[in-house]
Parts: structure tokens; C-alpha cells; sequence
């Protein structure tokens, strides 16, 4: 049974790890931003513009930003980065939002965030930085 669910778990890392090859399919280079305070917001996105210019265009670094806690807010419809990440969107950065801080936030206001259509829900923003760094990226947080 062990041996079964072990082999489970590695074709499921394996697939996630061909999930984002395949959309960076000559990145040389993995990297996922944490954002988990509203204070290193712009930070984020620098850092993001700033590795993409480095190392010679989007096509040659895969970029996720994963927000949770407070961070979660840069991902909020309509927010004052929008133009910024739509921007980033364009050139293949991943943005990912932790659902079950969106759940606490609902159960504290009684009404759940409108998030912008360029975030991609995750059960759990660290397990998602986890998983990542686990399939070889490299964490950087700002």
C-alpha cells in the first residue's frame, strides 16, 4: 500500500512539474515570489520585472507569485496594480491566491473578496510555495 501511494504522489509532483514546464518550456531559470504582507507588494512586481529584464525576456524564467495573509489583497479586483500584473500576465507570471485565507477574511466580514480574473485559486498559498520548491524553484521572498 505504501509503495502505492508513493508512487501516486511522484506522478502527481511529476505532473505538476510538466504543468509548468510546459508553459516556460526553455526557462532555464524557476522562481516563486511569496507575498504574504500588503508592504512588499510593489516589491514583488519589481522583483518579477526585474528577473524577466535579467535574464533576457520572459521566455528564459518562470515566475510564480503566490500571496497569502495580508498579501492577498495585491490580487483584489480592481486593484491599484492591475495594469502592472495584466502586464506580467503577458509575459507568463502565474499568480496564485490562497483560498483559505480568502475563507478567514469571508468568515470575519460575513463577505468574500472579489478577486481579479488574473488570480489562480490554491487551496493553501504555502503548501503551493512548498510544492513549487519542491518541483525546483527557488523561493525569494522580498
Amino acid at each position: 500500500m505504501w509503495l502505492i501511494a508513493a508512487f501516486a504522489f511522484a506522478a502527481m509532483s511529476l505532473s505538476r512539474a510538466q504543468e509548468g514546464a510546459d508553459e516556460k518550456p526553455f526557462a532555464d531559470v524557476h522562481v516563486v515570489l511569496q507575498l504574504s504582507d500588503q508592504e512588499h507588494e510593489s516589491s514583488v512586481l519589481d522583483v518579477a520585472n526585474n528577473l524577466i529584464e535579467h535574464y533576457g525576456g520572459p521566455d528564459f524564467i518562470d515566475i510564480e507569485i503566490v500571496t497569502f495573509g495580508p498579501g492577498v489583497r495585491l490580487l483584489f479586483k480592481d486593484g491599484k496594480y492591475d495594469a502592472r500584473i495584466a502586464s506580467m500576465i503577458d509575459n507568463g507570471v502565474r499568480f496564485y491566491i490562497c483560498d483559505n485565507t480568502l475563507d478567514s477574511m469571508e468568515r470575519k466580514t460575513g463577505q468574500r473578496p472579489d478577486v481579479s480574473p488574473y488570480a489562480r485559486p490554491v487551496r493553501s498559498g504555502v503548501a503551493k510555495i512548498i510544492e513549487s520548491v519542491a518541483e525546483g524553484f527557488t523561493l525569494v521572498k522580498p
